[in-house]
């Protein structure tokens, strides 16, 4: 169906099509019946079908229950917002010591299971102490977090699991056979799962090594079905770059230098009002052995000043979104605050200063951005990933419900009074950086997107045959969803 068609309509009925109005038109998945539903709606005898006349339909005056809906916008409220409670800057609280690793993994259960528990297949759980007790051949859901994971003699996945029950009888095994289908699941130590299934009787009344679990099926926390982008009146794009690395001898200036020209001519009329930028924005000092000699600026000061003027190039109509990565000035635990004032003073008012991750509301839209620094992690846990499709990598942070669950590995985790780290919410965009890759992709409804970089490949890459995928901004249209991308590099 194309916009010739739509027009046609309207045509036949001796009216006219504004073009704002045919483009809401065109965001339905029907447009032709949500013509006819706007036509049917309109008082009087209008020559022209404005975008008003359109949003008026929409608002529930003479609305068919058959058309598709679309998120009204106002126009009045194009900003970005954190999204409350999800942003450590200022808020955090923890000092390191055995009772905030505690609470921190309090958190952790408590947001994960409620988010299980409102799954449609699996709803309220018992506790594993509760449920040990139960007749063997009764099904009951169970919730847990992985503590340890191996393989058995047999090949099945055996899971230690435990909740937050305060007694010796807070954990068990679960087993995982080979032929049921969740066995090829990606499983993590430290992330919270729900399990469907059975315990096995106990050998005696003696045995205190905890039940057996016999899992029937494994319950993600994951994203509902019913999730889906629902299109809205926004003409604005949000652009993504990532790790910058100003300061470094590889630092890809030439593209850079044609990005903010074509910015600087095209940014208007293709509506990118919005620039995120998720860590690694300088490539910093002493991040790893040997760096003074890859560095062109060795003052991470003057780094920071030398990325402050290089934006100042960018549109001024242009709202911008900074965040750290494992090279920037800021504490390497994540969750990370903002960047200190210290090392900002020099950006203009457009450039916002956030903590890594956040999820930010831009005209609407729930964004989720993280620089990825876990993604090692799940690389190095679970063989199903490879630092070759880094989506893949996200889709099982999305699936899990958590940025990075593993404890203990190359992603250092501050024990905040909040999991920060936890998905709480399911974005309509989720991106990351972090392994200098680039591609997007759709997920259940959710735009994911690996943000690429604006370094070319180092001696250390080139050592270890790794290839980044440079100079290419991605784009998502906040209305319609649509996803593309500028390749800048040369």
């Amino acid at each position: 169906m194309d916009r010739a068609d739509v027009l046609d309509v309207v045509t036949r009925k001796n009216m006219l099509l504004s073009p704002d109005a045919l483009r809401i038109i065109m965001l339905n998945s029907d447009p032709i019946a949500f013509t006819h539903t706007v036509l049917s709606s309109l008082s009087g005898n209008p020559m022209l079908v404005t975008k008003e006349d359109v949003m008026r339909c929409l608002s529930g005056e003479k609305m068919d229950a058959r058309a598709p809906r679309v998120i009204r916008h106002d126009k009045a409220n194009c900003d970005i917002k954190v999204v409350k409670g999800t942003d450590v800057t200022n808020n955090s609280a923890c000092t390191g010591n055995i009772n905030d690793f505690f609470r921190y993994f309090q958190s952790r259960y408590a947001i994960i299971k409620r988010i299980l528990e409102n799954r449609s297949d699996f709803g309220k759980s018992w506790k594993i102490k509760e449920a040990i007790s139960m007749d063997s051949e009764r099904e009951v859901r169970i919730i847990g977090i992985v503590n340890d994971k191996k393989i058995n003699a047999n090949g099945n996945i055996v899971l230690t699991i435990e909740d937050d029950g305060d007694d010796k009888d807070n954990c068990c095994r679960v087993i995982i056979k080979k032929e049921t289908e969740c066995y090829n699941d990606v499983y993590v130590y430290d992330e919270v799962l729900g399990f469907v299934g059975s315990f096995l009787p106990r050998q005696s009344d003696r045995d205190r090594s905890g039940g057996t679990f016999m899992a029937k099926r494994v319950v993600k926390p994951g994203v509902p079905e019913n999730h889906q982008w629902i299109p809205s009146d926004s003409d604005s794009q949000i652009a993504f770059l990532s790790d910058i690395h100003i300061g470094s001898y590889k630092f890809c200036e030439n593209g850079w230098n044609r990005m903010v020209s074509w910015l600087r001519e095209n940014s208007e009329k293709e509506n990118i009002n919005y620039i995120i930028m998720s860590g690694d924005v300088v490539d910093g000092i002493g991040v790893f052995p040997g760096q003074e000699n890859e560095l062109t600026v060795t003052d991470i000061h003057d780094q920071y000043r030398r990325l402050a003027e290089r934006l100042k190039e960018i549109p001024d109509h242009i709202k911008m979104v900074i965040h750290p990565g494992n090279h920037d000035a800021c504490r390497p635990a994540e969750p990370q605050p903002a960047l200190d004032n210290l090392f900002t003073n020099a950006f203009d008012s457009n450039v916002h200063m956030m903590g890594n991750p956040v999820y930010l509301d831009i005209e609407g839209r729930r964004v989720l951005t993280y620089h990825g620094r876990s993604i090692d992690d799940w690389v190095s846990s679970a063989q199903q990933l490879t630092y070759d499709d880094p989506l893949a990598v996200m889709k099982a942070m999305i699936d899990c419900r958590h940025l990075a669950p593993i404890y203990g590995q190359k992603t250092a985790l501050a024990p905040e009074k909040k999991d920060f780290m936890a998905m709480e919410y399911v974005p309509d965009v989720f991106v990351s950086g972090h392994v200098h890759g680039y591609g997007y992709m759709v997920n259940k409804g959710i735009r994911m997107i690996n943000a690429s970089t604006w370094q070319d490949q180092t001696e250390y890459q080139r050592a270890h045959n790794f290839n980044p995928k440079p100079g290419v901004m991605p784009l998502v249209h906040l209305g319609t969803g649509k996803m593309s991308s500028m390749n800048f590099y040369a």
